[in-house]
C-alpha cells in the first residue's frame, strides 16, 4: 500500500503529547523540565527536555496501541527500499552486533572484513564468533586501506565453506564503498546472507551520483548511523533488513536482547524528521551538498602543498569500487606536518573541527548542512595553515609498517584472549606476547591492534611512534601505552 511520507509518526505524537497536557508520575525524573538545573535548561532549553518522555506509557500508551514506533520504521523502510527498518538509540554500534549475532552464534564462523570498526570487533568479543578475516585493498603509495574485493570472498568462501555469512564495511570513512553486488552475489550462491556496515551511508538511498545503497546491491542487511550524514542525533542508528535469510524476528530478538530499555525518544523523533526531510526534498540537498563539494575540493586543491584524494586515487583495480565526494580526504604530506598535529592547529587557531587525521591526511566532512558560509570560514583555514606550514614543528616521523607488517597472527579467538586471565607487561617486552586488549587509533575507530593477536615490532613501533605524533589511543589499559595488556598464559 502507498505510504505516506508526509506523516511523522513519533513527531505527530509528541506533539499530541504536549497538546493533551499529559501528567506524568513516571520516569524521566527532570518531569519536562520542571526539575531539571536552570543553568542546564539555560544552555540546552526546554524542548529537549520536553521531548524526553517515555516510549511506552509517555508518547504512546502502556501497551504501543497506537504502534508509533512501528510506523515510524514502516516509512523508514519504504524511503530506502528494504522490507523493514529497526530504530536503535545505542548507536550503529549496537545495530552491527544485532546483525551479526543474526547470521553466527559462538564457535561458528563468519566472514569479516579486517578494516572493521572496533564495534565489530566487539561483537565477536561478546559472541564468541569465530572470524575469517579478509584483508582490505591496500594502497602501499599512500598508506590506506580500501574495502576488499569480491574475489577475497570468494576465496575465503571456497576455504570455509561452513562460514555463516560476511560482513563488509561500506562505504569506509574515507568515502570508499566496496563492490557491493559482487560481494552479495557471492554470498548468496552460497545462501549465504551480507551484512554491510554501512555506518557512513544513510545518505546514499537519496541521490543516484553517489555510491549503490546496500539495499538496492542486494545486501541482506545494512546498518546505517543517522547522525553521521544525516540529520539525527548521536546514537540514532537504523538497521534494515531484506529478503529470508535473515529471520525478522531474530534480528529483532538480538537487538532487543542487546537494547536499552529506556529508548531515547528525542533520537527517534530526530529519525523520524529526517526521514520525511530526505523523501520531501533529499534529491535536491544532496545535488547541493554534491555541487558544493566539488568547488571546495577544486578549491583546496589549489592551495599549495595540498591535495584533496578524488575517485582517480581511491577508485580502480586493486582498490575502491564507487567514490563518495562529501569527506574530503586532504593529503597534506606535502606540507611537511602531520595530519595530528595540523588537526590541533586549525582547531587552537581557527576554531574548525576536523574529522579523521592521520601521518598525513586530515578530513572535512561536508553533508547536506553545509552552505558557502561554512566551507568559506574551512578554505580560508586551510589557505592560512599553507602559508604558516614552513613555521610549524615537523614533528616525529611515523613509522607507518608496510601491510604484510601490519597484519599479525591472530592465535586465539578475540573473545578467548578478552576473558582470560591478564597481565600488563611493559611495551618493551611486549613483542611475541598475545594480546588481550584492542588498541585503536580514534578516530576512524579501526583497531590496529586485536585480542588474540600476537603483537610484533612494526606494529608497536607504528602505535608508539603515532602516539608520538599525536595519535589518540582511548581503549587500551594504558593509553600511553608504557605498557600492554597481554594473555598471561600466553605460552611466551
Amino acid at each position: 500500500m502507498p505510504k505516506n511520507h508526509e506523516e511523522a509518526p513519533v513527531l505527530d505524537a509528541l506533539a499530541a503529547y504536549r497538546k493533551r497536557d499529559e501528567l506524568g508520575f513516571t520516569p524521566p525524573g527532570h518531569k519536562q523540565a520542571r526539575g531539571a538545573a536552570p543553568e542546564v535548561r539555560d544552555l540546552l532549553g526546554d524542548a529537549v527536555f520536553m521531548g524526553d518522555v517515555l516510549a511506552s506509557g509517555g508518547l504512546d500508551d502502556r501497551r504501543t496501541k497506537s504502534g508509533v514506533l512501528q510506523r515510524a520504521e514502516v516509512l523508514m523502510a519504504d524511503a530506502v527500499h528494504a522490507e523493514h527498518a529497526f530504530f536503535s538509540t545505542c548507536g550503529s554500534s549496537l545495530s552491527v552486533k544485532a546483525a551479526m549475532l543474526s547470521v553466527a552464534a559462538h564457535g561458528e564462523k563468519l566472514l569479516v572484513g579486517r578494516d572493521a570498526h572496533k564495534a565489530v570487533i566487539s561483537g565477536l568479543i561478546l559472541s564468541g564468533i569465530q572470524p575469517v578475516w579478509i584483508e582490505p585493498q591496500w594502497d602501499t603509495e599512500r598508506h590506506l586501506a580500501h574495502p576488499p574485493s569480491p574475489d577475497a570472498y570468494e576465496r575465503a568462501f571456497e576455504e570455509h565453506p561452513d562460514a555463516r555469512g560476511a560482513l563488509v564495511t561500506s562505504p569506509t570513512p574515507y568515502g570508499v564503498s566496496a563492490n557491493l553486488r559482487a560481494i552479495a552475489e557471492v554470498c548468496h550462491r552460497r545462501s549465504r546472507p551480507l551484512v554491510v556496515d554501512e555506518a557512513w551511508g544513510a545518505h546514499l538511498p537519496f541521490h543516484p551520483d553517489l555510491p549503490t545503497w546496500a539495499m538496492d546491491a542486494g545486501a541482506d542487511v545494512c546498518v546505517t548511523s543517522i547522525h553521521k550524514m544525516g540529520s539525527g542525533l548521536e546514537q540514532g542508528s537504523v538497521f534494515h533488513l531484506r529478503g529470508d535469510l535473515i529471520d525478522h524476528d531474530t534480528l529483532a530478538s538480538r537487538a532487543d536482547l542487546l537494547g536499552t530499555t529506556s529508548p531515547s525518544v528525542l533520537l527517534y523523533a530526530g529519525m523520524d524528521g529526517w526521514r520525511r526531510q530526505m523523501v520531501r526534498e533529499g534529491r535536491t540537498l544532496m545535488s547541493r551538498a554534491l555541487a558544493l563539494a566539488a568547488s571546495v575540493r577544486e578549491e583546496i586543491e589549489s592551495i599549495d602543498g595540498m591535495h584533496v584524494n578524488d575517485r582517480d586515487d581511491f577508485c580502480g583495480p586493486g582498490a575502491g569500487s564507487g567514490f563518495d565526494p562529501l569527506p574530503v580526504i586532504i593529503d597534506i604530506e606535502e606540507l611537511g606536518v602531520s595530519g595530528y598535529l595540523a588537526a590541533d592547529w586549525l582547531r587552537e587557531h581557527h576554531h574548525i573541527d576536523t574529522h579523521l587525521m592521520d601521518h598525513r591526511r586530515v578530513s572535512a566532512q561536508l553533508t547536506h548542512a553545509d552552505d558557502e558560509e561554512t566551507t568559506r570560514r574551512l578554505t580560508t583555514a586551510l589557505r592560512d595553515l599553507a602559508r604558516r606550514a614552513p613555521s610549524l614543528p615537523r614533528g616525529p616521523v611515523v613509522a607507518v609498517p608496510a601491510p604484510s607488517e601490519l597484519r599479525m597472527d591472530q592465535a586465539r579467538l578475540p573473545r578467548d584472549a578478552y576473558f582470560t586471565a591478564t597481565e600488563d607487561v611493559p611495551v618493551e617486552r611486549a613483542a611475541g606476547r598475545i594480546a588481550a586488549e584492542m588498541i585503536t587509533p580514534y578516530p576512524p575507530g579501526i583497531p590496529v591492534v586485536l585480542p588474540g593477536e600476537r603483537l610484533t615490532e612494526p606494529v608497536l613501533r607504528y602505535l608508539l611512534t603515532g602516539l608520538e605524533a599525536g595519535m589518540n589511543l582511548p581503549d587500551p589499559a594504558d593509553p600511553e601505552l608504557h605498557t600492554v595488556r597481554v594473555c598471561a598464559n600466553d605460552d611466551s
